[in-house]
């Protein structure tokens, strides 16, 4: 009998070390595995769980990963940068700028010509004297010469022009004459006169004063330098051969035995007639000194007659 319960016993602790065995044989199998998660899961539910829950909460975390990629798509509002295409806008700027100079032009490249309001010049006076050669302008011709010179330097050289000039040797020629039938104008546009008649004071007062009598470039003549050669009467004709009035016909500038008339551009000063812009009075001689002693430079005044 004794022995009898010895069996089961030792039975009973054969079963039990063959189910632990058992057991360790299949956590070796577990561990045999090439995911180390899944042997972990058979060897115990536990494992297992753990191992869904931590692998479920990775894929969360790259879940997330590619919701801040898209974030970086957010980067795309850096296409705003296209918004300094607005710079373009200071292209508009640029157009201003054109704008600018479309409005210099009639002024600003204007080449800084005067606005005449519509009327272009066909009188002025000369900007430069004789210097040296006084009273010799080189003849009426060459008087002429000058004023077409000048009038193309400042742009009205398609019209011809004439020397506001009497000669007084035969045959003689009168002022008046040579220089068409008007109207006038200066170079800022102003009529100095209508008419041949006007411009004489013959029935109304022409327009000439400081502030109309201008050169070719639309400056006011210096007082001191009023004097405007003429060689002729209010009238606008020749004076008689002598005494000379004329220089010798615009040939000389000799100190004796000539001298030449003037007429005041300011319509101010000395002389017989103060207010005539064409025959005030005479210069003591035809040097570029006597003319300039008396307020002159050897200037006069330039019509155009066409």
């Amino acid at each position: 009998m004794a022995q009898s319960r010895l069996i089961p016993v030792a039975s009973a602790a054969w079963a039990l070390g063959f189910v632990v065995g058992l057991g360790g044989a299949v956590v070796g199998c577990g561990n045999s595995s090439n995911n180390p998660d899944a042997g972990s899961g058979v060897g115990g539910a536990t494992g297992t769980g753990g191992a869904s829950t931590t692998g479920t909460g990775g894929a969360a975390i790259g879940v997330g990963g590619r919701s801040g990629t898209a974030g970086t798509t957010g980067t795309a509002g850096a296409t705003g940068t296209a918004g300094t295409t607005g710079t373009a806008g200071t292209t508009g700027a640029g157009g201003r700028g054109t704008g600018g100079s479309g409005t210099g032009g009639a002024p600003a490249d204007a080449g800084a010509r005067p606005d005449t309001g519509g009327n272009t010049m066909s009188f002025f006076v000369t900007s430069t004297g004789s210097g040296t050669m006084g009273g010799n302008l080189g003849g009426i011709a060459g008087a002429d010469a000058k004023c077409q010179s000048l009038a193309a330097a400042a742009g009205q050289g398609s019209k011809t022009w004439h020397a506001y000039l009497s000669t007084s040797a035969a045959p003689a020629v009168n002022a008046r004459t040579r220089i068409g039938s008007g109207p006038w104008f200066n170079a800022r546009g102003v009529m100095i006169a209508a008419s041949v008649a006007q411009l004489h004071d013959e029935g109304g007062m022409n327009a000439l004063s400081a502030a109309n009598s201008l050169d070719q470039n639309g400056t006011a003549v210096p007082t001191n330098q009023h004097d405007m050669l003429t060689g002729s009467t209010v009238a606008g004709m020749a004076f008689p051969v002598t005494p000379d009035r004329t220089c010798a016909d615009w040939t000389s500038n000799a100190t004796t035995g000539v001298t030449g008339q003037v007429g005041h551009a300011n319509r101010a000063g000395g002389g017989d007639i103060p207010t005539s812009w064409n025959s005030a009075h005479a210069t003591p001689n035809c040097s570029q000194a006597s003319i300039m002693g008396v307020g002159g430079a050897g200037r006069f005044y330039c019509f155009a007659i066409n």
